[in-house]
């Protein structure tokens, strides 16, 4: 590797690897009778962004959702609206009031290239507030909204109760600021699948929860005076990485209910995997795209458990975040019988396993001022540690071993 990925913590995306889980991504949204909708939040890069939506799978998608407004900036001014990339964006957290500012300047933005901005709505004081907001403006709107469902995960949203939901969509549907876009819910909980069958099973209840929903607000809008101002049909939108890789022609089959909008598969970790992910059983190890290089930089023998050996590494809770999974440890290391046992904010203490063939991690050696490679268990919060990525590609001949682009995501809120 290039001599600057000594300078260790570094983060390092591979990209060939990155490219063919998108193209896997929008195959699965085809075959499954979806549109798509990239979540922009693991990589946070305009080059990303481009891999995500532009694959030479079927017709391309143009919708991203993201979770910060810094990541929605960073869409305009990266070029990925005014070339028509990205013509429909979605602010991921239910609408803040005081990013109300932020977000029409964002809207007026888009508009000039033919795109849209779209919130999350779970609140009746939010659509107050959006009524309040655009009494006073020069030239009132409506936004375009996805009604935020609550799956079980119990983060944000809405349970679809019939009479509590009912009058929250009789009331957002009189509002003159708001047009209801479709249903949206995220199955986080699905992160604890370890078989096809069971992230089938959550992605079946996404649907079910988004198709609810529509249909008891079809109820409503029939009643409605209002009806022309809401956009038909209704868009489902549904997906965590699990049950988005679950989401096949077969999974489609599972849906037996008639559906009273269409579905739309958003996803984002998808990208570039990690230790996670792999507990699902719905990846392999050649499909995580990222890692951590880290440097030896003290070791201890015999201090382990058991007698083992333990080292220290110059990448802790900052470089791996101190996110953990099924999967025990911090991360591991590609190619030897060591873990990422411990953390502190800026060191990590590396334990000795025993070998294990089948996952390729035989080495038992280690020695001071040896890099390491480390895959860690969250790649979203490993990669927002990072200024900067240093890109290699496993297509190109001798691209696993050279750094061929470095891409730098955005940072803030």
């Amino acid at each position: 590797m290039h001599w600057w990925l000594n300078l260790t913590p570094a983060f390092v995306v591979d990209r060939a690897v990155f490219a063919k889980n998108c193209r896997k991504m929008l195959e699965n949204a085809r075959d499954w009778g979806a549109t798509f909708r990239g979540h922009l939040k693991t990589h946070k890069t305009v080059e990303g962004t481009r891999l995500q939506l532009v694959s030479g799978v079927g017709e391309t998608p143009s919708a991203v959702v993201v979770s910060t407004l810094m990541e929605a900036w960073g869409v305009v001014q990266g070029g990925l609206v005014a070339d028509g990339t990205v013509t429909d964006l979605l602010y991921g957290l239910p609408v803040g009031l005081n990013k109300l500012d932020d977000l029409s300047a964002l809207h007026a933005e888009m508009t000039k290239y033919g795109g849209t901005v779209r919130i999350l709505l779970d609140n009746l004081d939010q659509v107050e507030s959006l009524e309040e907001y655009e009494k006073v403006q020069e030239h009132p709107k409506k936004w375009s909204a996805f009604i935020k469902m609550n799956g079980g995960l119990m983060r944000a949203g809405l349970l679809p109760e019939p009479v509590s939901f009912k009058a929250f969509m009789k009331r957002v549907f009189a509002s003159p600021a708001i047009s209801v876009f479709g249903f949206y819910t995220h199955a986080g909980n699905s992160y604890g699948s370890t078989s096809l069958e069971q992230a089938t099973t959550y992605l079946t209840g996404e649907v079910r929860v988004t198709n609810d929903a529509a249909a008891m607000a079809l109820e409503v809008l029939a009643e409605s005076g209002n009806r022309e101002a809401h956009h038909q049909p209704f868009v489902l939108s549904v997906g965590s990485t699990p049950t988005a890789h679950s989401a096949t022609a077969a999974a489609k089959l599972k849906i037996t209910s008639a559906l009273s909008g269409k579905l739309e598969l958003h996803t984002g970790n998808y990208t570039m995997l990690d230790l996670q992910q792999l507990h699902t059983t719905l990846i392999d190890r050649s499909r995580i795209s990222q890692k951590v290089l880290a440097s030896v930089i003290s070791y201890y023998p015999g201090r382990g458990k058991d007698g083992l050996d333990e080292a220290m590494c110059d990448a802790g809770g900052i470089a791996m975040s101190k996110d953990t999974g099924r999967i025990p440890g911090f991360g591991e290391l590609i190619g030897k019988s060591w873990k990422l046992g411990r953390i502190s904010q800026e060191h990590g203490i590396l334990v000795q396993v025993p070998p294990n063939p089948e996952s390729g991690h035989t080495d038992p050696t280690l020695k001071v001022g040896e890099i390491i490679e480390i895959v860690g268990q969250h790649a979203c919060l490993i990669a927002a540690a990072y200024p900067w990525y240093y890109i290699i590609d496993s297509d190109m001949e001798g691209g696993s071993d050279k750094v061929v682009d470095i891409w730098i995501p955005w940072k803030g809120w």
